[in-house]
């Protein structure tokens, strides 16, 4: 099963939810600006990208620069901004058991069909 952390209103979301459906799967959707993930949760789907924490977060977003986050801030730093703030998670993230993936690009999310 592939969980799938969308935002449709992002192109790039919907484009990689259209790849997984192309191919015959149907991903169980997360809407998680309202269903925010937990710390935990960040930090198990981090772990399983293999990326440095600020890798995961949309360091572009007014959000970012509000709350006084740069791209040297304490991992645990930016892992609690994005629980309390989840548009600065990256989207989207496709996770199935121990492996994850942004679809930056959306053929990135190919790596788990």
């Amino acid at each position: 099963m592939i969980t799938y952390w969308h935002n449709p209103r992002c192109s790039k979301s919907r484009a990689g939810l259209a790849l997984f459906e192309e191919n015959g799967l149907t991903p169980q959707v997360r809407l998680y600006l309202q269903d925010a993930p937990s710390l935990a949760e960040l930090k198990t789907v981090q772990a399983a990208l293999g990326l440095p924490v600020i890798k995961m977060m949309r360091a572009d977003e007014k959000m970012f620069r509000e709350l006084g986050l740069h791209k040297d801030s304490a991992p645990a730093d930016l892992l609690a901004a994005m629980a309390e703030h989840p548009i600065l998670i990256e989207r989207p993230i496709a996770i199935t058991g121990d492996r994850a993936v942004i679809g930056r690009p959306t053929e990135a999310l190919a790596a788990l069909i």
